[in-house]
């Protein structure tokens, strides 16, 4: 395990990868992380996420092929912007599986099986459209029908926490882990970009037991992002900037891009504490 620089993090990445991106929505995304795939002009990745402002960016930067998701949304402005053109135009490829599908995908990459038994699908035009599916039947006394949901392996994971140490355990402090520790056990490397390095008693110490979401065998690079996840939530340590939010929805993204994402990270933090309060 490395501590590492957002750079020598995105220096792992290669074209064409398959990236699970953490969080939830526009949730403790791990941004600094994807403003600098943007930066790095990576093409033709597949992104697996519950998606948020991490696929649109991406999207919208050009480094995307296809998406593997449940949604992607801002939670407060209900479609993507970015991810939504992309559709409508026909510009990136799309894997959309029920919520529930998806982590059970996840789970069964991180038990290194080829595929789980799960109801959720059944019915729905999820088999329709996604005539790889296959079902099976239970071989117990029930002989009900069921969906055999493939493995979700990913090249590469990236996840944002609150608090780590240089070994690459990590906790979240707020409400909800989301899947974090799943998109890890999924991908053969793992990067986790925090808010703050802590020494390891101080993560112990800080919230409990629980709340130690990775462990070092988890991980392979850490990276202290302060602000990271902005402008997404980061609960307790921040919450979501909405005015920040509206701003990316609205903006032209040539705009958008010269202003916020030509620079490196310090100057994405400059220019937004630099905006006038709205």
């Amino acid at each position: 395990m490395t501590v590492m620089s957002v750079d020598e993090v995105v220096g792992e990445l290669r074209d064409g990868m398959t990236v699970g991106i953490g969080g939830w929505g526009s949730r403790r995304k791990p941004m600094a992380l994807v403003r600098a795939i943007c930066r790095a002009g990576l093409r033709d990745l597949t992104l697996v996420s519950y998606g948020g402002p991490d696929v649109g960016l991406l999207v919208a930067a050009g480094c995307v092929r296809r998406v593997v998701t449940g949604f992607v949304s801002l939670d407060s402005i209900p479609l993507e912007p970015h991810f939504a053109r992309a559709r409508q135009h026909g510009e990136i490829a799309l894997l959309e599986y029920d919520e529930g599908m998806l982590y059970w995908g996840l789970l069964a990459a991180a038990n290194r099986l080829p595929f789980l038994p799960i109801r959720a699908g059944l019915g729905s035009d999820v088999l329709r459209v996604n005539p790889h599916l296959r079902t099976v039947r239970s071989p117990y006394a029930d002989s009900s029908d069921l969906v055999a949901m493939p493995a979700v392996t990913l090249d590469a994971a990236l996840v944002h926490l609150n608090r780590a140490d240089r070994r690459g355990n990590a906790r979240y402090l707020g409400p909800d882990p989301y899947f974090d520790d799943l998109f890890c056990l999924a991908a053969r490397r793992r990067f986790v970009s925090c808010e703050r390095l802590v020494s390891t008693a101080e993560l112990v110490n800080e919230g409990p037991p629980q709340g130690l979401l990775l462990n070092r065998m988890m991980v392979d690079g850490v990276v202290e992002t302060p602000h990271g996840a902005h402008f997404t939530s980061c609960v307790p340590d921040y919450g979501r900037d909405e005015s920040f939010q509206r701003e990316y929805a609205t903006a032209d993204w040539a705009t958008f891009r010269a202003t916020y994402l030509d620079g490196d990270e310090d100057d994405y933090q400059k220019a937004v504490a630099a905006r006038e309060p709205s």
